[in-house]
């Protein structure tokens, strides 16, 4: 179970202003369709191909994740990791090497968890990671059931406090939800000092299920339940 929150700071809404260097945008598009790697866990079997998921419409644009290629994503994970903000729920500020081994341990795993860039209109915005909670040692502290999704996410400075986090994460929840059959709950573990990302969630259609110890961490189990998704 990566270290991690849901990486809404305290004071916000929801997330480093965002400058794109010429041609990301177009790179990062709907439209980038290159195949994945055999071994890509985003291609794999474990989360029904997340890199052929597509995009989904929200009141904030056109969003979609898209698997983190570190080669052109790591120097960008590293700036939102050293965000205070993001950093004192996320303990990864530290050296681009920081953010690798994060990564490298995702990417490099057995496929349970996948690293994701929150791409929002074309560009860049946020940080997500779509992992396997039924497989993961969080399964340990509440009764999982086969193909939980689990959800962990940063947004960056200059997205927080307009009400996307909110948004966002009721479309990466439909996402899930939508193109992973065999899932029937959707489940997050936000810390329980972290109130905005508990809003947030609350505010997207989860509910608050327990109060579970980790071992990091005291925090929420927050569920988004497949059969309730429209009602809420």
């Amino acid at each position: 179970m990566p270290p991690t929150d849901s990486g809404l700071s305290a004071g916000s809404d929801d997330t480093l202003e965002l400058q794109l260097p010429p041609g990301w945008g177009a790179l990062l598009a709907e439209g980038d369709r290159r195949p994945a790697s055999p071994n890509d866990p985003a291609a794999g079997p474990l989360f029904d191909d997340l890199a052929g998921w597509g995009a989904a419409d929200t009141p904030a644009g056109r969003f979609a994740l898209r698997p983190v290629r570190p080669a052109r994503d790591l120097d960008r994970i590293t700036g939102w990791m050293n965000d205070p903000a993001v950093a004192a729920f996320w303990d990864l500020a530290g050296p681009p090497e920081t953010t690798a081994a994060h990564l490298r341990g995702q990417l490099d795993g057995d496929g349970r968890s996948v690293p994701c860039l929150g791409v929002l209109d074309g560009a860049p915005m946020s940080y997500w990671e779509i992992y396997r909670a039924d497989l993961d040692p969080l399964a340990r502290h509440y009764p999982a059931r086969p193909h939980d999704t689990g959800i962990h996410l940063l947004l960056a400075a200059g997205e927080r406090g307009r009400g996307r986090g909110t948004a966002l994460l009721r479309a990466t929840a439909d996402l899930v939800l939508d193109h992973r059959p065999a899932c029937t709950r959707v489940v997050a573990e936000p810390d329980l000092r972290n109130t905005a990302s508990l809003a947030a969630f609350l505010s997207a259609g989860f509910r608050y299920a327990d109060e579970i110890a980790l071992p990091e961490k005291r925090a929420a189990l927050m569920v988004r339940d497949r059969a309730h998704r429209h009602l809420l």
